[in-house]
């Protein structure tokens, strides 16, 4: 069955939702996520059950049925792969590619998604870490393990597993800090009353609202000790 742009939209948005939250999508995080009314998405939703895409009992939470995640991955693919290929062919920056991926995710075919893959190498993750769906849909409900780095104590250290693609500025500062997928980080001093951290990425010192670090998920690893002249720097 076909899918009017705007359904896949809404599939795709309760997918990244679920992936970034441990509690059920909620309509008013739905609404947010896509920019529109509680009364147009509760429209949206309810014509998703009708067809068997979505579950959402009366002021419940919303979920994905087998059906739903199924043409979620798909639309989760497509997207994920657009950015990786404008990043890696065309050259754009990861801040840049969302919004293009956005415009263009419902007018590419599936053989051109196809084609893309395999002229980037079947690439596993996007530019900013998240898993991309296999074709066949083997590995669409992988999420990473990790948790948001605002969440993590002094003296925690660990690998940067992804990064939420939601705010251009924020991906830029990110960037710039060197604090991308890949990146070994050590915290040095939570300061929660001010709502800042100091780390140390990549043997550099630097600093980060909590409300940027909520947007990096950093899987842990094994304490290897703090460098306590470069803590004493940044403090």
């Amino acid at each position: 069955m076909a899918l009017t742009a705007s359904s896949e939209d809404y599939l795709r948005a309760i997918w990244k939702l679920g992936e970034w939250q441990d509690h059920p999508v909620t309509s008013g995080e739905l609404a947010k996520t896509l920019g529109l009314s509680p009364s147009t998405v509760s429209e949206g939703v309810g014509k998703l059950v009708g067809l068997g895409f979505v579950r959402h009992a009366p002021y419940g939470a919303i979920s994905l049925t087998d059906a739903g995640r199924a043409q979620a991955a798909r639309m989760v693919r497509i997207h994920r792969l657009l950015e990786t290929g404008l990043v890696e062919i065309f050259g754009y920056t990861w801040d840049e590619v969302h919004d293009e991926a956005e415009h263009l995710e419902h007018a590419v075919s599936d053989l051109f998604i196809e084609r893309l893959d395999g002229a980037l190498g079947f690439p596993k993750r996007d530019p900013h870490g998240d898993v991309i769906p296999s074709a066949d849909g083997s590995e669409y409900l992988v999420v990473p393990e990790g948790d948001a780095l605002s969440s993590l104590e002094a003296g925690a250290t660990g690998i940067i597993e992804r990064v939420s693609d939601e705010d251009s500025d924020v991906l830029i500062y990110l960037r710039d800090e060197g604090l991308i997928p890949g990146a070994q980080l050590r915290v040095l001093s939570v300061s929660r009353g001010v709502g800042m951290m100091s780390l140390q990425v990549e043997g550099k010192p630097t600093r980060i609202s909590l409300t940027s670090a909520r947007t990096v998920i950093v899987a842990p690893t094994v304490e290897q000790g703090i460098d306590r002249s470069e803590e004493d720097e940044i403090s």
